[in-house]
């Protein structure tokens, strides 16, 4: 019986995205920051809204006793739903990437998938979770992954540089920002 032996799954999808400048920690944080304001200026009215009518927390005297925090179900399902949706709608590129000027982009397909996504959101709660020490992998990896972005199989590419960026990388980067959902 022949033994088997692992063969790296090394993609054409990486060799497109080889040389792709990186986004530094401090411009994630900005981003990802910029997203929680986000959350919580959207979820707000809602959440007002339930506390004073649905679970009726209010205790009668103008005064409530809702917090924005993310320990209630309520407010972890609002960001989930965000993170998700719209970095799976927008390929990567919420308001506070946006603005960040930085993108999440796949290792392995043209598009940034639902489940990506997903697993993004689900490994910022395991990066937390140990500590911060997924978050501090940014640092000790070469590129620039934290272990939500190892689980999810994406990297965080800075789009100020774009001008420094190799002939094909620019196009490839270009052609990801023009596709929509449901087109292939």
């Amino acid at each position: 019986m022949a033994r088997r032996t692992f063969h790296a799954h090394e993609t054409a999808r990486v060799d497109e995205l080889n040389g792709l400048p990186l986004a530094s920690f401090g411009r994630r944080v900005f981003g990802y920051a910029i997203d929680l304001l986000v959350v919580v200026l959207l979820w707000g009215p809602f959440e007002f809204i339930w506390v004073r009518y649905v679970s009726h927390e209010w205790d009668g005297r103008g005064n409530y006793n809702a917090k924005f925090d993310f320990h209630e179900w309520r407010n972890i399902m609002a960001a989930l739903v965000y993170f998700v949706l719209v970095n799976y709608l927008s390929n990567g590129k919420s308001l506070g990437k946006w603005i960040a000027r930085t993108r999440v982009v796949s290792l392995t397909h043209r598009r940034l998938g639902f489940w990506q996504s997903a697993e993004r959101v689900l490994g910022y709660a395991a990066s937390t979770a140990e500590g911060g020490i997924g978050f501090i992998q940014f640092f000790l990896s070469p590129n620039r992954m934290c272990a939500h972005d190892r689980l999810a199989e994406t990297i965080v590419v800075d789009e100020r540089k774009r001008a420094m960026r190799p002939e094909a990388a620019t196009k490839l980067l270009e052609e990801s920002e023009s596709l929509s959902v449901g087109k292939p």
